[in-house]
């Protein structure tokens, strides 16, 4: 019995080695197919040493921190623990004791189900215990660092990789370790590719932080601008209803709608302490089309075009650069434009303090109709999100961020705004 708890157990050492890299310092990998195997396999506490003597001799390859080692280690040793109680309360068996019973389809039927249940079960129990670790020692909660680490391709391979457990366990007991390993390799294969199309999505991501950094630094009163941005317009999106989908795209949209401003003829004008000219407040007004247009060179961002272009539009046609109104608006740019202006209204500035919740919402209902679309004003101010609005930053450590050395100028009122405030 221990025999094979260890040999299973030792594939999962070229899975540990091959780990994904995700968001806030965590990692995934698939050493979880043998463990689970293991605990089909052998039901009993070998299967949970296994476990306990691979992971932590991992543990100590990788150096990690004393607790963050010991906390890899028991979620482990839990999940198969729980993945071995479950199977067996279910009334599964392991699997050599099936193996009489001959053909695939025999054992599937006989304890397919207790194991899939099993599998679920402990990959529940695992993930929940990593992540709110990860929560409590990033200041993010729960399901924040769940839609992060958890994207749809991750969970979908995961509902993929717990029938895996089954064939593969089952490939163990009637083809010993070499017929397990050979079915190994292929699924290493497949989260290669797996893990390749992960770290370039990350990848993606960090690359669009750090240009907004990049453009942010430039102007360094304002830096910080267009993640806070990001963040209000992600609340107001589900404040209003929205699907996740939708949201996500959202998102991505207000972080870069200021990526315009990447180009040097703003560079003066973003550096300047004095009131703009005509003149300047006319090259201002040009972002928005060289954001679009930049956006437009990057294949995978092309849908955000629209809410870039027009995230300056007013509810009655007066804003720019197109000066469309209504409906006409996309919807991503209408919530742009609130978490713009709400963030200029809430941001400390020269001339004045930051404005507090009952004033911006003040602001928000006199410019009901004007300058922002009445339904989501309506809806925004009667949702319990909006108070989210207003809840004090937590630091967000997972770029860092780009440090501008020396005094940071004194603007005076560069006389750019008009009704409620707004964002240039």
């Amino acid at each position: 019995m221990l025999s094979d708890a260890m040999l299973l157990c030792g594939l999962a050492v070229t899975a540990e080695l091959l780990s994904v890299l995700l968001p806030r310092s965590a990692s995934g990998s698939i050493g979880f197919i043998p463990y689970f195997a293991a605990a089909i396999v052998v039901p009993a506490w070998p299967s949970v040493l296994a476990v306990f003597v691979v992971k932590a001799t991992g543990e100590l390859w990788w150096r990690r921190p004393p607790l963050k080692a010991a906390l890899n280690v028991s979620a482990h040793c839990l999940a198969e623990l729980i993945a071995i109680g479950v199977f067996l309360a279910l009334g599964g068996a392991d699997l050599r004791s099936l193996h009489s019973l001959g053909s695939f389809a025999t054992v599937t039927r006989a304890a397919a189900a207790p194991a899939m249940l099993a599998f679920f079960a402990a990959s529940i129990a695992n993930n929940l215990i990593v992540t709110q670790a990860i929560a409590l020692s990033t200041g993010k909660t729960l399901p924040e660092i769940l839609r992060q680490n958890h994207s749809r391709a991750h969970i979908g391979f995961d509902f993929i990789a717990w029938p895996l457990v089954f064939v593969f366990a089952w490939v163990y007991v009637n083809f010993g370790v070499i017929g397990a390993a050979a079915l190994w390799v292929p699924i290493l294969g497949l989260r290669q590719v797996h893990r390749t199309n992960r770290e370039l999505e990350q990848t993606n991501e960090e690359l669009l932080e750090l240009m907004v950094k990049s453009i942010e630094a430039r102007d360094p009163y304002t830096s910080g601008h267009s993640r806070r941005v990001k963040d209000f317009s992600i609340t107001i999106a589900k404040a209003i209803g929205l699907s996740e989908k939708h949201v996500e795209h959202v998102g991505r949209a207000a972080l870069l709608h200021d990526v315009g401003k990447i180009y040097e003829k703003y560079a003066g004008v973003l550096s300047k302490e004095d009131k703009l000219t005509p003149e300047e407040w006319a090259i201002i007004q040009e972002h928005p089309v060289d954001g679009a247009e930049l956006v437009a060179t990057m294949t995978r961002l092309r849908d955000l075009i629209p809410a870039i272009r027009h995230h300056h539009e007013n509810w009655d046609g007066t804003g720019y650069p197109d000066r469309i109104a209504g409906e006409a608006i996309p919807i991503a740019a209408r919530i742009i434009r609130f978490a713009d202006t709400i963030d200029a209204m809430t941001t400390e500035r020269p001339y004045r303090r930051p404005l507090t919740e009952a004033q911006v919402r003040s602001e928000v209902i006199r410019c009901r109709g004007t300058q922002f679309d009445p339904e989501i004003a309506d809806r925004l101010l009667a949702s319990a999100l909006w108070h989210r609005l207003f809840a004090p930053a937590s630091n967000d450590v997972s770029i860092a961020p780009l440090t501008v050395v020396g005094r940071l100028p004194v603007r005076k009122n560069r006389g750019v705004n008009q009704g409620a405030a707004r964002g240039a």
